[in-house]
């Protein structure tokens, strides 16, 4: 499997992504003891980090703004996932409850703000890309609106449609569909990672703010340790947008 970032080089020059294949994965239904103290302990050190910041003061969430502006997103109505995960947290929520895997590198996305997200590797087809839409994209929404939505609604979505992107929307594609829409801000309902997936492809994603190395030691122990994962990495950038993914 190759990973291709090529397409955004030049619009988005500080964009870097570590993809991490986790293998061997035996993942919890139900959120571990030992996860749910460090996922609270990671909130209460965001609310006393971020607490009276306006959202666009953080930088790993501003340039995330910036970015979507970059093709074509004026409105806050779409946030990128980090952003919504601060948010939330912020306005005294927690971290939903998904699964093992799911809850960790969520905690790992609220400690460093940066946008994850991962798919079961069985279901993927082909090569993957960061990219613009294309003619024929399809796509999957876990929720009936595209709109977003905040608070309890977010977690229980209505029920999967068929949203393509838009032209010149950023987006994360495998060869057969779009993994995820609008870069960051929603995933596919195809691929999602349960607790029946052995083997996960994940994404860190990063664009000119904040440690990425640091970022994926964190969530390739938290997947040893919670998901009793083994784990590979590799990183595409400008210098290298095209890399074969290891583990695959």
């Amino acid at each position: 499997m190759q990973i291709d970032i090529s397409e955004l080089v030049a619009a988005f020059p500080d964009f870097r992504v570590a993809v991490v294949v986790a293998s061997d994965l035996a993942i919890p239904a139900v959120r571990p003891p030992g996860l749910a103290d460090i996922i609270a302990e990671r909130e209460a050190m965001a609310r006393n980090r971020w607490g009276g910041l306006e959202l666009a003061q953080i930088p790993g969430v501003s340039v995330w703004r910036v970015a979507y502006k970059g093709f074509g997103i004026k409105r806050t109505s779409y946030r990128s996932s980090v952003e919504r995960i601060v948010k939330n947290v912020l306005a005294g929520r927690s971290i939903p409850e998904i699964n093992g895997f799911v809850d960790a590198y969520n905690a790992v996305s609220l400690s460093h703000v940066f946008p994850l997200g991962a798919d079961d590797m069985a279901r993927l087809t082909g090569d993957i890309a960061f990219r613009y839409a294309r003619d024929g994209d399809s796509f999957v929404d876990m929720a009936a609106s595209g709109e977003e939505t905040e608070g309890a609604e977010a977690a229980a979505p209505a029920g999967p449609v068929e949203d393509p992107p838009k032209p010149g929307e950023v987006v994360f594609a495998d060869a057969a569909h779009v993994l995820c829409r609008r870069w960051n801000w929603r995933q596919d309902a195809r691929s999602l990672v349960s607790p029946e997936t052995r083997s996960a492809l994940l994404t860190v994603q990063a664009n000119g703010t904040g440690d990425l190395d640091a970022a994926v030691a964190d969530v390739c122990d938290l997947f040893a340790r919670f998901c009793g994962a083994t784990t590979a990495v590799t990183i595409a950038d400008r210098g290298r947008p095209q890399a074969t993914v290891l583990g695959t």
